[in-house]
């Protein structure tokens, strides 16, 4: 058994909170820099090149790549052999995050409740994603979620005879809803299976895939890149001016579940899809 304390988490997490806010992953970046140039529209490539000066931007002078900084959605790996000692788990997660959104300079966006609405004044709580897993480590993910896109996100209780043309429509159809209103270029986050909550958390993981890996299945990889090519033909484009470039990617996870059941959940993330991770 491995002992860490409850402050190394607090530390870590204010740490990320910062980071994930200031510094696109590269395979994102570079996902806009292949669309920049081989967009086929003008416009579209002018937005993407604007997007990726705003990057740079951000990431030199280390300031929020976008001015909604984001609802702090974190996943958890708690190895089943490690310890914690101190504070809560999840009071030094939030810690963290308060920390980090008040020295980051973040922008503060969490109401305590969704009928009173009374700002928290510190981006917490959290939504934390707990799982135990072998070893005697903690890997921490943080992934600021921004409402443009997650409003605009979806999920339907679809019934096995609609099957895989069911699947594919209803992506097809909430992303057209969509139209520009998530800050395309978007990634998809898709969730198929399990129970209804359970499929929003698979397509909320699967924004935290690099883009370019595909799912395991070649039958599901399949799917994702015909999804790609469908939507990326929709010509929404970058900001919702026009062009090819409106996905960057389409990840899909999969889960068991109910014999009378196929849930479906899309989370359509913006060009800024955030995460940033570390390991205790």
């Amino acid at each position: 058994m491995r002992t860490i304390s409850s402050t190394a988490i607090t530390d870590l997490v204010e740490k990320l909170c910062i980071e994930a806010c200031v510094n696109l992953s590269p395979d994102i970046e570079a996902a806009m820099q292949q669309g920049a140039e081989r967009d086929r529209s003008p416009l579209a490539r002018n937005v993407l090149s604007t997007i990726i000066e705003n990057v740079h931007i951000a990431r030199s002078e280390r300031a929020p790549m976008c001015q909604d900084t984001g609802m702090t959605v974190i996943f958890v790996d708690m190895g089943q052999d490690l310890h914690v000692e101190g504070d809560l788990i999840e009071d030094a997660i939030n810690e963290g995050v308060r920390r980090g959104y008040t020295h980051g300079y973040l922008r503060k966006s969490v109401v305590s409740d969704p009928i009173h609405r009374h700002n928290t004044g510190d981006n917490t709580p959290a939504v934390i994603h707990y799982r135990i897993v072998p070893g005697d480590q903690m890997h921490i993910t943080v992934a600021p979620k921004g409402f443009g896109s997650e409003n605009k996100s979806a999920l339907s209780m679809l019934t096995p005879s609609q099957g895989v043309a069911g699947i594919k429509q209803f992506i097809l159809d909430t992303i057209s809803h969509a139209g520009g209103n998530p800050c395309p270029p978007i990634i998809v986050g898709i969730g198929i299976g399990g129970t209804m909550e359970r499929s929003a958390e698979l397509a909320k993981r699967a924004l935290l895939r690099p883009i370019g890996e595909r799912h395991p299945d070649p039958a599901v990889a399949e799917i994702e890149e015909e999804l790609l090519q469908e939507i990326n033909k929709m010509g929404i484009g970058p900001a919702g001016f026009g062009g090819d470039t409106t996905a960057l990617a389409v990840a899909i996870n999969t889960g068991a579940t109910h014999i009378a059941g196929l849930p479906v959940a899309v989370n359509i993330s913006c060009h800024a899809t955030r995460h940033a991770e570390g390991v205790l």
